[in-house]
């Protein structure tokens, strides 16, 4: 069977789901016995989106091979089950990066260097090398952005051409648009699926599928007029309202018949897609009773900024059959608040990631009031080091102690440099990334939850914990129950039982590798510790 290709754009607004669309599909066409590969192409000029700032762009999501990528990257990770790699998002950035030294290095011969053919060609050579490296049946590649952006022209055009290199009934075109409500009126209104279709057939593309994103049910007349006026079937306008999870969303697209149609429109074998596992899921989702209610402490007011974070407490949650509520709780409050006002009630605390000062006093102090209210506490990256930095200050008695990352002259670093990082300038894709060994400490709440004595687990982080404070910390209390594979860096510490109930602080991002039929170890034990809290 010839390699099939389906790219994914997006019209009108962005934030409809491109990504989720992408997912789902994925995970439909997986659970129909195909092998997937999925990858999204960004328009924007950064090289990836290491250096962006999380209240712009959300998350930064880390593979296992160590590339910073878009938040989509995780969506697909959850959704298909499968671990992927660098080579699932690439920016236009990259793409002219890579030209342009190929440019230098005289790689073109003396020709024009142009966005027609070189830009392009290397956006298909991406494409195609998602096929050969993973052998896949199916390409699934979400196009960043609106149509009509003028940074992704090369990508639409591009993937146009591949329609006639692949030849079209091995390419499929889905389009994602929006249906407004005018809630005056009471009407839904279809011309801007219009506009954006023209927009996308102005460019050489007819879209085979379009899928509407709408808050209410799509009438049999709306569909009706979308097909006419964007030349596609009725049976081809898929909606996609508005549900209460986002894992929904396979099932949804199910019931309009979107497998059946991309395995029509692509000539491939029908069958019908297990879904039981998402089905299962779902109904524990609407049966649980009970509620846990976790604070998520962080410096960043863009929820999106820990999205694996909360996705990852959510599959944690449904695996233990509660609701989850996340209490969004900005650290700048903690500064100048009593963090009573703001934690009292909850039932655990979370800290993610973040880099730079601004905040980190207020995670200092959730951090305290956790530990000495027994609170069920998780740190992350972040979350690490001031936990760290609480320990030292209020339990050793290190009054002054702080991190070299908001305090370079801090005269007690508890968090230093890492030995790798100390001749590096540059920011971007300069950090300690991807998957890591870690050796776990026998008999201690990391050591339980795992039932592991050796581990792998995904890093994002410049700073460490000091190695000279280590003895003074311990027998202060501090027990260091994760190390890396030579044993030089401290990964996990802890507090033991007899001290408080649960309190666990990671250098690692446990919340990348968690599924949503197979929630992560570290979460699963931190969200029964929190149901557990009296």
């Amino acid at each position: 069977m010839s390699t099939k290709y389906i790219f994914v754009t997006g019209g009108v607004v962005s934030g409809l789901g491109k990504g989720i669309t992408t997912a789902a599909l994925g995970c439909l066409l997986k659970a129909g016995g195909f092998k997937v590969s999925t990858m999204k192409f960004d328009p924007y000029i950064n090289i990836d989106p290491g250096v962006m700032s999380p209240s712009q762009h959300g998350e930064v999501f880390v593979t296992d091979d160590g590339a910073e990528t878009d938040l989509d990257v995780g969506h697909y990770e959850r959704f298909t089950d499968e671990n992927l790699t660098a080579k699932a998002n690439i920016s236009v950035g990259k793409i002219y990066w890579d030209v342009l030294n190929k440019e230098r290095n005289g790689d073109y011969g003396g020709n024009t260097v142009q966005v027609i053919p070189h830009i392009t060609d290397a956006i298909k050579k991406k494409i195609y090398l998602a096929e050969h490296d993973q052998r896949s049946d199916i390409v699934i590649c979400e196009v960043g952005g609106t149509v009509g952006d003028i940074e992704s022209l090369p990508i639409i055009e591009a993937i146009r051409q591949i329609s006639r290199e692949a030849g079209r009934d091995n390419v499929l075109y889905i389009h994602v648009t929006l249906i407004p409500y005018l809630s005056k009126s009471g009407e839904m209104k279809s011309k801007a699926t219009q506009h954006s279709v023209k927009e996308l057939l102005s460019l050489g593309i007819q879209p085979d599928i379009i899928v509407c994103r709408t808050e209410h049910k799509l009438p049999e007349d709306m569909k009706d007029k979308i097909a006419l006026f964007c030349n596609v079937n009725k049976e081809c306008v898929i909606q996609n309202i508005d549900c209460d999870s986002i894992y929904e969303v396979p099932l949804l697209f199910e019931k309009e018949n979107l497998y059946s149609l991309v395995c029509n429109r692509l000539k491939l074998p029908q069958s019908t897609p297990d879904l039981s596992d998402w089905n299962a899921l779902n109904e524990r989702m609407k049966s649980a009773e009970k509620c846990v209610e976790i604070a998520l402490v962080g410096k960043y007011d863009l929820h999106d900024a820990y999205l694996s974070v909360a996705e990852a407490l959510k599959h944690a949650s449904i695996s233990h059959s509660v609701n989850l509520k996340i209490r969004w709780v900005c650290s700048e409050w903690l500064e100048s608040n009593a963090a009573s006002q703001f934690l009292s009630g909850v039932k655990g605390i979370i800290a993610p990631a973040g880099f730079g000062k601004r905040g980190t006093l207020g995670i200092i102090n959730a951090v305290q009031y956790a530990r000495e209210n027994k609170i069920p506490f998780l740190g992350l990256c972040l979350g690490f080091q001031c936990a760290a930095i609480e320990f030292a200050r209020n339990v050793a008695g290190l009054a002054d102690a702080d991190s070299m990352e908001y305090e370079p002259e801090t005269q007690t670093p508890i968090m230093q440099l890492n030995p790798e990082q100390r001749s590096i300038s540059a920011l971007g894709g300069t950090l300690l990334r991807g998957a890591r060994p870690i050796k776990l400490l026998k008999d201690t709440t990391i050591s339980n939850i795992y039932n592991e004595e050796i581990i792998y687990e995904r890093f994002r982080h410049r700073y460490e914990f000091n190695n000279y404070y280590r003895e003074e910390l311990a027998a202060k209390g501090l027990v260091f129950s994760g190390v890396s594979a030579d044993e030089r860096s401290v990964e996990v510490i802890e507090l033991p039982k007899n001290i408080h109930p649960w309190f666990v602080a990671t250098q690692y991002h446990a919340e990348f590798k968690s599924r949503p039929n197979r929630p992560h170890p570290l979460f699963l034990g931190f969200v029964q510790a929190c149901i557990e809290n009296k």
